[in-house]
């Protein structure tokens, strides 16, 4: 089981992540909705296409743009779209 974790909560669980560049990324069924805020904010990999991110809110307190996945991947990258990755602080911990 994988779990990521962010402010001493649990955010996201699963034993179905794909690993790629040393990031876990989540199935999207997998994270807890009410800490997942949507973010204007886009970036493009060369690679893996256009990310969109989310904020995390957790206890009061916001991680900003903690949390990217790719809507629509590139060929090269279909394993991970729509699957969620973190960054900022987020604590992947593998059980």
């Amino acid at each position: 089981m994988k779990r990521a974790i962010w402010n001493d909560t649990i955010i996201a669980e699963s034993e179905k992540t794909v690993m790629i560049e040393g990031n876990h990324y989540f199935p999207i069924e997998a994270i807890k909705q009410e800490y997942f805020k949507d973010s204007d904010t886009h970036t493009t990999c060369p690679w893996k296409g256009v990310a969109s991110y989310y904020s995390l809110e957790v206890g009061g307190q916001t991680n900003k743009d903690a949390a990217w996945y790719y809507p629509k991947a590139s060929e090269l990258a279909k394993s991970i779209e729509g699957k969620v990755a973190f960054w900022k602080g987020v604590q992947v911990v593998v059980d």
